[in-house]
């Protein structure tokens, strides 16, 4: 028996309209998987995913990506090779009750034998409850759910809708598969721009690719703009790019994934001591948007954490590049971040005060309030005195060599404890060999004690 083509309730997502007023990305949405490009790990011939789709054997999901991946027209392509109904919804624009309408109608269709895929954009924005409202629906089967989302649903959506979906993951579009899709619109006289018959080289079909930063849709449109400005039978020129693309701006999300990614690629690039690598994060944070008080505060924590006391000076030049940048804000203020950034990255790395103080608080918590030593504790009165305090106490600078080596420190429930190991790099060296020959004597002295 022949397929019926599947029902929409929103045919412009579906149809390859012909009609020219409609966005060129629209009308060049692909009609099959061959068709689709930058998702050869999910969609490659063999692949789990796509040999479950051409079987028309397909499972509810959550597909995770990027703007302009392929979402949308990959919910519709599950709904085309399932011979199913096709309903979407945005969650930015539903409520609940347009939730409950949608299902009730899905449920009626069950009943009548036919399935629906229900697709969900921007499912993250739904709160737990409106969430909540498809698990039975899935469970039953009255809806093979899809949903998409540019944020990580592990943080996004809730652990009962996940445990009932399979969340694959789709990436950004390389400049190489944009290519392959603005030059297949060029060609496509029916649904794309070949009856204009346009000149482009393929030094501007890059320009193009590239500045759509991983989003499909997006490079189709800088194409429809182009090639409105070239005109029929017109080239499209590098001039005329730099019209289309002069505002461009980069993928970024001030509070979403990408963002706590491109911080932990800058603060490991510090680690490692890749200056080249941590200025580029730096940069693409500044140009995303980045709130460079917050690079800063960040970059003033890198100096503590990684760099320490093998290079003090860095902790000061972080407090000091801080300084200059509230100072002189954007755009001359971001160089002080900048030489910061090389700076941390290219210097002595260490990060034994840092281990040293999460060892001390651990101890605190684990020997909870433990007495002070009678004789380092104060004693400004008489009683006091009389009490004891402060008795025993040797004044360090009046003792040869000016360390007191037979005197502890640590409550006497603890003993003498050791958090802070200074590692070779950098002027801590100097700050281990000083340490170690006290350590030593300290061990010594005590022993001698005892």
């Amino acid at each position: 028996m022949a397929k019926r083509e599947p029902q929409f309730d929103d045919p412009d997502l579906l149809t390859v309209d012909r009609d020219a007023s409609r966005p060129l990305a629209e009308r060049m949405r692909p009609r099959d998987l061959d068709e689709m490009v930058g998702q050869r790990r999910l969609l490659a011939p063999g692949a789990a995913l796509r040999r479950s789709i051409e079987s028309g054997h397909v499972h509810s999901m959550v597909l995770w990506g990027p703007p302009g991946c392929g979402k949308t027209t990959l919910a519709l392509l599950l709904a085309k090779y399932a011979d199913a109904d096709f309903r979407a919804i945005s969650a930015v624009l539903s409520g609940l009750p347009e939730v409950r309408q949608v299902l009730a109608e899905a449920a009626r269709r069950f009943a009548e034998g036919r399935r629906t895929v229900l697709f969900v954009d921007e499912v993250h924005r739904f709160n737990k409850a409106q969430q909540d409202a498809f698990l039975p629906h899935i469970e039953r089967g009255t809806i093979l759910f899809v949903g998409a989302t540019t944020e990580n649903p592990s943080f996004e959506l809730n652990s009962a809708l996940l445990s009932r979906c399979r969340v694959h993951v789709m990436e950004a579009a390389s400049a190489d598969d944009i290519a392959v899709t603005l030059r297949r619109a060029l060609d496509d006289a029916e649904r794309g721009i070949g009856e204009r018959e346009l000149h482009i080289g393929d030094e501007q079909l890059l320009l193009i690719s590239r500045a759509a930063d991983g989003d499909v849709r997006r490079g189709l449109t800088f194409l429809e703009i182009a090639a409105d400005l070239a005109g029929e039978g017109g080239t499209i020129t590098n001039a005329t790019l730099e019209q289309v693309l002069a505002d461009r701006s980069r993928r970024f999300d001030k509070g979403g994934e990408q963002f706590y990614d491109q911080i932990s690629a800058l603060h490991k690039c510090v680690r490692s001591s890749n200056p080249d690598a941590a200025l580029y994060w730096l940069a693409r944070m500044l140009d995303g948007g980045c709130d460079p008080g917050y690079l800063a505060r960040r970059l003033t924590r890198m100096a503590v954490e990684d760099i320490g006391l093998a290079d003090p000076r860095a902790l000061q030049m972080a407090i000091e590049a801080w300084d200059t940048y509230d100072r002189l804000g954007s755009p001359e203020g971001d160089l002080a971040l900048a030489q910061l950034a090389i700076y941390l990255a290219s210097t002595a790395k260490s990060n034994a005060a840092y281990k040293a103080f999460g060892e001390a608080k651990r101890d605190v918590a684990e020997y909870g309030t433990q007495d002070v030593p009678i004789h380092i504790r104060n004693a400004p009165t008489k009683l006091m005195k009389q009490l004891g305090y402060g008795s025993g106490y040797q004044y360090d600078h009046d003792v040869a060599g000016g360390v007191a080596l037979d005197q502890t420190g640590f409550p006497d429930a603890m003993g003498e404890r050791v958090y802070y190991q200074p590692t070779e790099a950098g002027m801590e060296a100097r700050l281990k060999e000083k340490l170690d020959r006290l350590r030593a004597a300290r061990e010594e002295a005590g022993d001698r004690k005892s």
